[in-house]
């Protein structure tokens, strides 16, 4: 073999090899855990209660994380992805433990396509929050739903920093409803640039499915 054809078969190798590892990378990021079905509660009703936390802790396979989970009796499950049903009404129950990150784009502090286009913040119905008390938001583009989720003040008592955080650790409660439609997979993420110690706030648990975006799967 002449040094020319050796240089392009090193060449071409290169290539694949980068080529696997960009996959892998990919299929990582985009793999989704296995769907938790959202609770019937009447015909064409569910509720989920999700919650969030400043590090998953030992229910991630990234302990410092930042993460949404999923909330079944008195258990947390580290997941992002969700059964609901189709043409029904959805209850949503949101419990952040996290503190306030503040929102770069204040039009996300807009309760946006919920049923009334409202939320109850601990009790309160209201219809946005302010920008720099945003912690995460729940925001289903392709629904036209956006939900600003209230950080926890810093001055707070009895904090939670990592997952498990009991309910009685200090948090902020998000209440809405939504209406769901036909069948299909549908991307939820957080808008938030909450993950600390990544570029601009918006690397590792922002782009990685099963912590700050998922998807919900009407079914």
């Amino acid at each position: 073999m002449n040094s020319l054809a050796a240089r392009w078969l090193a060449i071409v190798a290169g290539v694949v090899i980068v080529a696997l590892a960009i996959g892998l990378y990919v299929n990582k990021l985009v793999r989704s855990p296995t769907p938790v079905s959202a609770q019937q509660t009447g015909p064409a009703q569910a509720q989920l209660t999700l919650g969030t936390t400043p590090a998953v802790g030992k229910l991630g396979g990234h302990p410092t994380w930042v993460s949404y989970l999923m909330r079944e009796g008195d258990q947390w499950k580290h997941t992002t992805t969700f059964d609901v049903p189709a043409h029904s009404l959805v209850r949503i129950t949101i419990l952040n433990f996290d503190g306030e990150s503040g929102l770069r784009n204040p039009f996300l502090s807009q309760v946006q396509g919920t049923v009334g286009g409202t939320m109850q913040l601990d009790g309160k119905t209201v219809k946005n929050i302010s920008p720099d008390s945003a912690s995460h938001t729940f925001t289903v583009p392709q629904m036209g739903i956006v939900v600003p989720i209230k950080g926890v003040a810093d001055d707070a008592a009895n904090q939670c920093s990592e997952m498990p955080c009991s309910l009685s650790q200090a948090h902020e409660t998000v209440t809405f409803m939504i209406r769901t439609g036909k069948h299909g997979w549908i991307r939820w993420q957080c808008f938030v640039p909450c993950a600390a110690g990544f570029f601009t706030g918006f690397g590792g648990p922002m782009q990685t499915i099963g912590y700050m975006d998922g998807f919900l799967h009407v079914v």
